[in-house]
């Protein structure tokens, strides 16, 4: 069971909201278990939500150290997060920062079937070209690897002043 947000007036409780807060993002960083340390890293994405579930889609290199960990253990967490302005003040604890920001959970796999892979890729060029076309070749989605990260928890939070 999650505990509250501590800073409740902060908390983004609607799931549009935190899906517009992700779509201004550029980046979600993945937090994947190694099984020494967390291992983080930042990656492109795609967004998508359907009857109440979110997916988010990446590519990468066939292989590293990122897959050889989600293929031993295919849980994760991710953070991304934009709107960044400094607020500054009279002293030091004055200051603070606006921001929006998304936390979440849920497992993530490799795809193999070129239908999925493709949906993928389409859903990350969505992301950073929105309304516009994008075709990929029999070569191009073979040269990538496609995951999909089925979302289990998700939450927001945000200071605009």
């Amino acid at each position: 069971m999650q505990k509250p947000m501590r800073k409740s007036d902060r908390e983004i409780r609607s799931r549009n909201e935190i899906l517009a807060v992700l779509s201004k993002c550029d980046v979600i960083r993945l937090a994947i278990n190694t099984p020494d340390y967390p291992y983080i890293v930042p990656l492109s994405f795609g967004v998508e939500s359907n009857d109440g579930s979110i997916t988010l889609w990446f590519h990468c290199a066939h292989e590293g150290l990122k897959l050889d960990n989600i293929n031993r253990d295919p849980r994760v967490g991710f953070e991304a997060d934009c709107s960044h302005n400094l607020i500054t003040g009279d002293k030091a604890c004055s200051f603070t920062m606006e921001y929006e920001s998304v936390v979440g959970c849920g497992n993530i796999r490799v795809l193999n079937d070129n239908d999925d892979k493709h949906r993928g890729l389409t859903s990350i060029m969505q992301h950073y070209a929105p309304g516009k076309e994008h075709t990929f070749t029999e070569s191009e989605i073979a040269a990538v690897c496609v995951l999909r990260l089925d979302v289990t928890h998700i939450s927001g939070k945000r200071l605009i002043k």
